[in-house]
């Protein structure tokens, strides 16, 4: 049995006006509402159908992980909602931890999940982080595990031991292939992420979480500070007034292309 392992992180909503915080290490999230990342939402439903496509005795469905402050539960509700079975919450202050703190920290939840009886053989994260834009986790939970590894694909498979993955690259679609166990990262677009139905909420009230303590002290990102990119400028073209400036106005549709001479 798979028993999928799919790790999400609680980041501002970026649909807002981003500010950061003031020493510039994370996105100020005091005005803004939180949320998970459209990348972790596709892994969290990747996770759910390869579930319950394994499904079977032995299977316990897949579970979400986190590590964030207490008000992280609520991204592990959202997960719970749509269909993963477990959640797991190691419990601190998510900007105090670098990539390969987090990573340290996955995988020890996988160690200690396998020893407990519950085995997964596959990881499943967005591809970055939304906030911070951190890249590494993945690359640096396989190297930690010691599994194989593929990033930034789109859409998640397992039959027969074998995760067959595939996303876009340079010269058009790729599939990967490789053994179980294995560490994904996934972008968004490959699947419809589902909605939580009103069931789903009231199911993942009850479900009981675990909460965890981290197993080591952070090194931290070892980053000098995020900087927000110069506002798109913005320039304003008055092409006349009245009937006067149709001919101005032929005259950018032809420059558009919107219209042929």
């Amino acid at each position: 049995m798979v028993n999928p392992l799919v790790c999400v992180k609680r980041v501002v909503d970026s649909s807002s006006e981003v500010v950061l915080t003031e020493d510039g290490q994370g996105v100020d999230g005091r005005f803004a509402g939180f949320t998970t990342s459209a990348h972790e939402e596709c892994a969290v439903e990747l996770a759910v159908r390869i579930a319950a496509e394994d499904g079977g005795p032995g299977g316990s469905g897949a579970t979400v992980l986190t590590l964030g402050d207490a008000d992280a539960v609520e991204q592990l509700r959202s997960a719970l909602a749509v269909g993963c079975t477990a959640a797991t919450h190691v419990l601190a202050d998510p900007q105090a931890y670098g990539p390969a703190d987090v990573a340290r920290e996955i995988a020890a939840v996988v160690r200690d999940h396998a020893a407990a009886g519950t085995a997964h053989d596959l990881v499943l994260l967005g591809n970055d982080a939304a906030d911070s834009g951190d890249f590494q986790v993945g690359i640096r939970l396989a190297y930690e595990l010691g599994w194989p590894v593929v990033n930034g694909v789109s859409t998640v498979s397992v039959a027969d031991g074998v995760v067959t993955a595939g996303g876009s690259g340079p010269d058009g679609h790729e599939t990967f292939r490789l053994p179980l166990p294995a560490v994904v990262t996934v972008l968004e677009g490959g699947v419809e992420p589902r909605y939580p139905t009103v069931p789903g909420r009231m199911k993942a009230r009850k479900v009981p979480i675990e909460e965890r303590e981290p197993v080591a002290e952070p090194v931290g990102a070892s980053r000098a500070r995020l900087v927000l990119p110069p506002p798109s400028p913005s320039t304003v073209q008055v092409l006349g007034e009245g009937p006067g400036a149709a001919p101005a106005v032929v005259d950018l549709f032809e420059r558009l292309g919107v219209l042929a001479r």
